[in-house]
């Protein structure tokens, strides 16, 4: 009896490796279009890429570039919002089948997950109130304290210039921080503190600070061979976007310059 449940184990512990192994093993654009939609994690706090509107819709440049993707690939975009620095972790876990929000291509993301092809380009401002004379560039940010995202390419490089980083959930509360004086400065993308300010024209904020490179914004998901075919699907539907003038139109409607050349 003992040899048999002894068997019985360990044919059981073999289907969970079993099982363990072959997860994740498909192909992610065959199961999207089976399950008809795309599933796509989004922060929705984040004007003009993915935000509410004032009858509470989600809105936005990212959100309408994600709807043009699934409209390509034949589904439906299906939208799960969430804080970033939780995006990439519903991500590995399965939860999403991409990251759409402005994501910014790093060597450290790259060694994690594979990317679609960019289809914008930003530059990273400093910002700081209309009083600050201490900081007036990126050097100046050692010892002091910056308001972003957890996990974001902004606190990365804060902190590479030796600041302490609080975590904010929103670009308005970013703001707010700044202004009230409870932080001493925000790294932001240009684009994003241009719309800021097209909505709120008295801020008492200033930029004092720009990299002189742009970062190249696209679409992280999971890596290996199971999402091969899915990345390549969307890089066919992104350049269609870029020849039928969809993404230039996106950016004028959201940002008033084109950030996708």
């Amino acid at each position: 009896m003992k040899r048999i449940i002894c068997l019985a184990l360990v044919v059981l512990m073999g289907a969970v490796l079993l099982s363990g192994c072959t997860k994740g093993g498909g192909d992610l654009l065959a199961e999207v279009k089976k399950k008809g939609k795309l599933t796509i994690a989004m922060e929705g706090t984040w004007a003009p890429w993915t935000y509410h509107d004032e009858s509470g819709e989600l809105v936005g440049f990212d959100v309408e570039v994600g709807k043009a993707i699934a409209e390509r690939l034949g589904v439906e975009a299906e939208f799960i919002e969430g804080e970033w620095d939780g995006l990439f972790a519903g991500m590995d876990s399965r939860r999403y089948d991409l990251v759409i929000n402005g994501v910014d291509i790093t060597d450290e993301r790259k060694e994690k997950y594979d990317f679609s092809e960019p289809y914008a380009f930003i530059r990273t401002v400093l910002i700081v109130r209309g009083d600050n004379e201490d900081i007036k560039s990126f050097e100046d940010l050692s010892g002091k304290t910056t308001a972003n995202s957890i996990g974001s390419t902004y606190m990365e490089l804060a902190e590479q210039y030796g600041a302490k980083v609080e975590g904010v959930d929103s670009l308005a509360e970013t703001m707010q921080m700044v202004i009230s004086g409870r932080v001493d400065a925000t790294l932001n993308a240009e684009v994003s503190v241009a719309d800021y300010l097209k909505e709120h024209p008295d801020a008492d904020i200033k930029q004092v600070a720009a990299t002189e490179e742009a970062n190249h914004v696209a679409i992280p998901m999971r890596k290996g061979a199971e999402t091969e075919t899915l990345r390549k699907a969307i890089d066919e539907a992104l350049a269609s976007m870029h020849e039928d003038g969809t993404l230039s139109a996106l950016s004028m409607k959201y940002f008033g310059v084109d950030i996708t050349k």
